[in-house]
């Protein structure tokens, strides 16, 4: 399962500043369930943080929240989370025609 997971800064940064490196640590050993990860970025400067994940389920997701810092320290001011699924680009050649086609099907 894909999963979408924003988070917003509190305050000025300073959390994420102080929790920067033991977050990129965590992170380097688990890039296998991340699909896609990065700041986000207003006027020059970190105001939060994007994930896509690759998860067996919204416990996993759980877990792997749990023991990241920027979760676990609360530098999140707001956290969304959304599922998701992958749709480009195509993993399976033909996907998006066959999509198409149900989306056709169901007018």
């Amino acid at each position: 399962m894909n999963f979408v997971v924003i988070g917003k800064d509190k305050g000025a940064g300073e959390l994420r500043r102080r929790h920067r490196a033991s977050h990129l640590r965590f992170v380097a050993g688990e890039q296998d369930k991340i699909v896609y990860a990065g700041p986000l970025i207003e006027d020059g400067r970190m105001i939060g943080s994007v994930f896509i994940f690759d998860m067996a389920d919204r416990a996993a997701l759980d877990a792997y929240l749990a023991g990241d810092p920027y979760f676990a320290e609360g530098i999140f001011e707001t956290i969304e989370i959304y599922e998701s699924r992958w749709m480009v680009p195509e993993r399976e050649p033909g996907f998006l025609a066959a999509e198409a086609e149900r989306a056709k099907a169901a007018e």
